[in-house]
């Protein structure tokens, strides 16, 4: 039986990447050339929200990217179960005295 192979693209992910960065807000911003995505995470007690990893792409990029983070929210919810978004927005994560 002959082996059918797909063309493809390797994809190397080394041990560090591989960890992750526990994130709890992004930051989004844009000019008529790329988006700018900003991966931050805010503590309690902190005024700052410290920035773990800066991802930047091309207009065409991010829209494939909201396509497919849809796609993937569709079959976790469709397995999972709906993910519930507060209808007051989450001002005051942490019991500070300050904005988020």
């Amino acid at each position: 039986m002959n082996e059918v192979k797909k063309p493809g693209i390797e994809i190397q992910l080394d041990e560090q990447v591989a960890m992750g960065n526990y994130c709890n807000l992004a930051i989004i911003a844009h000019s008529n050339s790329e988006f700018v995505v900003d991966f931050a995470t805010m503590l309690p007690g902190l005024q700052k929200a410290r920035v773990k990893s800066r991802v930047i792409l091309t207009p065409e990029h991010a829209k494939r990217l909201l396509l497919s983070l849809q796609e993937n929210i569709t079959r976790y919810e469709n397995t999972i179960g709906k993910i519930n978004i507060p209808s007051k927005p989450m001002i005051d994560p942490f019991g500070s005295k300050g904005n988020a």
